[in-house]
């Protein structure tokens, strides 16, 4: 009872938050959309990304050295970062490709080449650590401090590459999200721990507005809206000797250049959730959605969703009756029916159509 009420305030605190402000506010990055028959396969190749425009490939001139303030060395470490999404899918899509002129994975502890990302969907802010917050009820090292870690927004330290441990460590309450059908990851690279060479990371998560320890039972995904912004950073942990010491990395490589991004989602920068690219559309794509307001009056609402330069529309809605306007609201006369409802859509470009077959009910 106790868990499901400490649970219950910290989603209506987390729901109720204000937004907070971003790093970095003069810069915005891209998150590509794929189409839906487009969808990457997680198999660590790079063939399914080379639709993506070079424009979204957020390189290593944008990231840096915040805790040592190292001079970055393409020829030590040189990195590019993709990002995409699926319309319809609360995912977060990952291309890394780095080179490294010495890998180190051997360990079974944190040292570790790590990539890590922190992401905070619904731009909530605030520490998402205990350690950076205020209260005393959500100090570290208490059982309350742990049961906050990583609720509203999480982050991942996905091992670069990974030998004898998951993927990632998810530095938070919740491990179960490292999983699938919450995320997967897949690997290419020929190199051996010490060595230079290249790797190519490809991964999924899933990003929450409430992700709690129990598990995903109560946990609320993320909804990610064409053209929304979502609080994104990630940084580089790169270790180049043999020191057992977790903490001895070489570079803490940042994209929000604050080193509290990691622990912070107000420190995070921000990723905009972009249209499908035009090249990889019909000039005209015909799509609507409905909505019943009145059943009792067998009322429905239509709205138009289509896609390109369109200059006319025109509604059948099943029972002979059409319409000429682009959101209809339509009255059915007859009870107990369904009906093929038809958009047909012109332009300049083009003409398309798009029939829902018994989709709209009327009780």
């Amino acid at each position: 009872m106790l868990k499901t009420v400490f649970g219950l305030m910290m989603l209506m605190f987390f729901i109720f938050s204000p937004a907070q402000a971003l790093e970095r506010p003069d810069v915005e990055f891209k998150i590509f959309q794929f189409p839906p028959n487009m969808i990457p396969r997680i198999d660590g190749n790079t063939d399914d990304w080379n639709m993506v425009p070079d424009s979204y490939a957020i390189e290593t001139d944008q990231i840096k050295d915040t805790v040592h303030n190292s001079k970055m060395d393409k020829n030590d470490l040189d990195v590019s970062v993709k990002v995409g999404w699926v319309k319809g899918l609360d995912r977060l899509y990952f291309l890394y490709e780095a080179y490294d002129d010495f890998w180190d994975f051997k360990h079974p502890n944190l040292h570790n080449d790590i990539f890590e990302i922190v992401v905070d969907a619904d731009l909530s802010g605030g520490a998402l650590i205990p350690g950076m917050r205020d209260d005393k009820f959500f100090k570290s090292g208490t059982w309350e401090g742990y049961l906050y870690h990583g609720v509203h927004a999480q982050n991942y330290h996905i091992f670069t590459p990974t030998e004898g441990k998951p993927w990632t460590m998810v530095w938070g309450c919740q491990p179960w999200i490292l999983e699938l059908p919450w995320s997967n990851a897949a690997y290419s690279y020929n190199f051996k721990h010490s060595e230079s060479g290249k790797l190519i990371l490809e991964f999924w998560i899933t990003p929450f507005d409430y992700a709690p320890n129990e598990g995903p039972e109560r946990a609320v995904v993320s909804k990610l809206d064409e053209n929304g912004l979502i609080g994104l950073s990630w940084s580089i942990l790169d270790y180049d000797n043999d020191i057992l010491e977790p903490q001895q990395y070489d570079g803490f490589w940042n994209l929000s250049q604050k080193t509290t991004m990691y622990g912070h989602a107000s420190d995070l920068v921000a990723f905009r959730l972009m249209p499908i690219e035009k090249n990889l559309r019909k000039p005209i794509e015909a799509q609507w959605d409905f909505k019943i307001i009145d059943m009792d009056r067998r009322l429905v609402a239509f709205k138009d969703m289509s896609y390109g330069n369109i200059t006319s529309w025109k509604w059948d809605f099943g029972d002979g009756a059409t319409s000429t306007e682009q959101n209809p609201i339509h009255q059915y006369e007859n009870p107990g029916q369904q009906y093929v409802v038809i958009l047909y859509v012109e332009g300049p470009e083009g003409r398309a159509r798009m029939s829902k077959v018994w989709d709209v009910a009327i009780r």
